[in-house]
């Protein structure tokens, strides 16, 4: 099955050897997305929601470019340098998803790339 390569100006470029997002079938894999600001490429400013915020709206721009939005989102991860502010993931999450929400997995690292806070991923399902 042949492999579409995702991409928008709307969302952070990749800032490695990856691709935005690659669509097969009718599923799309999102790279994880920090909360860089895509005119910029520089992290945004602010407190942990900011930095939450900035990563669902660069997830929308990726889902949007793919044909779909975060309700298609199936499966998300969410990687957290502290876990102390899951609560905070969980209120600005509740602005971004309705029910029925998508399977999730939510866990502390070291570290992540630019000294994020946040960073996230998923795989989305298009009709």
């Amino acid at each position: 099955m042949a492999r579409e390569i995702i991409s928008t100006d709307q969302a952070p470029a990749a800032i490695g050897t990856y691709s935005q997002a690659v669509k097969v079938g009718n599923t799309v894999y999102l790279s994880g997305q920090i909360p860089l600001v895509p005119e910029t490429m520089e992290m945004i400013e602010g407190d942990i929601e900011a930095q939450i915020r900035r990563v669902f709206d660069n997830l929308s721009a990726v889902a949007a470019a793919a044909g779909g939005s975060l309700s298609d989102i199936a499966k998300l991860n969410i990687f957290l340098t502290d876990l102390g502010n899951f609560a905070k993931v969980n209120e600005v999450m509740a602005e971004y998803f309705q029910q029925p929400y998508p399977a999730r997995a939510a866990v502390e690292v070291a570290g992540l790339p630019r000294n994020a806070g946040v960073e996230m991923d998923g795989v989305m399902e298009l009709a």
